[in-house]
């Protein structure tokens, strides 16, 4: 089963820094700027089995000279990142109307790179190319926290935490800033979900949904050689709009019910899986170890379902194996008492309730210290502030009603 994740990640931020690169004209004013995280996963052939390398670009990287300003209509801006042992990502530039674009991402990777990738039984380079993954209003900057995931033959390549702008007239960012999709609909209403946990109606002519009940917290592990490698607590549903056979959207709700869900998994040195199925649905969650900052991840996740006799496609699967989710340091655990929601694809989501999961270098079967996620931090936050604004009011009405009551006073005389 193919496996993966698409979620969106802009509060929980990124394993690795990001980097900044700049192309500059023969005059060296700067006509490209660049500040982002980009990760990567390439599938490839060993002697045994096909393998997945995931890996970061480097903060080392550099602007190769094949990067450059363009010139007039003859070429376009190119910025060419180089790093490792001849491999390279390539950002294409154009522009139309009142917007530029990277028209085309070009990555070169070298199969005989054997710190990459061990092993591999076909060497030399490969080449894979996706059209147009971002556009912005020319003389903005453009701004995207959240993941932007570009799928292409055996390699996922995924963006965040980007600051970008080509076509600089000043050298130096634009102050507007050009939103990509992903952080607006971080922002917006999930799939709408029903009471049930499994559900299937036609959003435009149904009910008004209400929220379900949350799903139960099930306790799950994965034991390896060298004793307990994944250790989680979470509470699993999942969220699936589909194509009935009369052309409407249905939705299927369900809430795994953990004494009812079967587990299993395996583990080595530097990943990790836990399957999870329930009656005829399997969530596959993939954990991966960046072993340079020591820090462990939910790298992808993969859905199997049957959906309801009205879908027009009843077997259904989802996939997505470029993220960086649920992240803490080996040795501690990540938890989570908010609810987030991994959306797998545009049809797919994974929400995990009160989720608490450690990978690699468990002591016995116990969590090891706590990392809280960033959305339980601003819950906390949120009303801290709003005690400290009350605080404040009434100490404000306080002083107010002390210096009127002491300017009555000073009105009256002693006979």
């Amino acid at each position: 089963m193919a496996r993966g994740l698409l979620a969106a990640a802009a509060l929980l931020g990124f394993l690795q820094a990001s980097s900044s690169f700049e192309v500059k004209d023969s005059s060296g004013k700067v006509c490209i700027l660049a500040d982002l995280t980009v990760a990567f996963s390439v599938e490839y052939k060993t002697n045994v089995q096909k393998e997945f390398v995931h890996f970061f670009l480097p903060q080392n990287a550099s602007v190769d000279s094949q990067s450059s300003c363009g010139k007039d209509n003859a070429s376009h801006p190119i910025l060419v990142l180089d790093f490792g042992g001849g491999h390279s990502l390539s950002l294409n530039f154009s522009e139309s109307a009142d917007k530029y674009q990277v028209e085309e991402l070009v990555f070169h990777y070298n199969l005989s790179d054997a710190t990459l990738f061990p092993n591999s039984s076909t060497g030399g380079m490969k080449t894979v190319s996706h059209k147009s993954i971002i556009q912005a209003h020319m003389g903005t900057q453009y701004r995207c926290i959240n993941s932007k995931h570009i799928n292409m033959k055996n390699v996922n390549v995924t963006f965040s935490n980007v600051t970008l702008e080509a076509y600089l007239t000043n050298g130096t960012l634009s102050v507007n800033k050009t939103e990509c999709a992903e952080d607006r609909v971080s922002t917006t209403t999930m799939v709408p979900t029903t009471p049930k946990q499994t559900t299937s109606q036609s959003p435009t002519t149904g009910p008004a949904p209400t929220s379900p009940p949350n799903p139960t917290v099930g306790k799950y592990n994965v034991t390896g050689p060298n004793g307990t490698c994944v250790l989680a607590y979470m509470g699993l549903q999942l969220n699936i709009t589909y194509q009935q056979k009369d052309e409407k959207m249905g939705l299927d709700l369900l809430n795994f019910v953990p004494h009812n869900t079967t587990s299993s998994g395996r583990c080595d040195n530097t990943s990790a899986l836990l399957n999870l199925t329930f009656e005829k649905t399997r969530v596959i969650f993939q954990f991966a170890l960046n072993a340079t900052a020591e820090k462990f991840f939910l790298q992808g996740v993969s859905v199997s379902t049957t959906l309801p006799s009205e879908a027009k496609n009843p077997k259904f699967e989802a996939t997505n194996n470029s993220m960086s989710e649920l992240r803490a340091s080996v040795g501690n655990s990540y938890k989570c008492s908010s609810e987030e929601n991994l959306q797998v694809t545009d049809q797919a989501l994974v929400n995990v309730f009160n989720v608490q999961v450690q990978i690699f270098k468990i002591d016995g079967d116990k969590f090891g210290p706590v990392e809280e996620c960033q959305l339980d931090e601003n819950n906390m936050l949120i009303p801290i502030i709003v005690g400290a604004a009350l605080a404040g009011l009434v100490l404000i009405v306080l002083i107010a009603y002390l210096i009127g009551r002491k300017r009555s006073h000073a009105g009256y005389q002693t006979i």
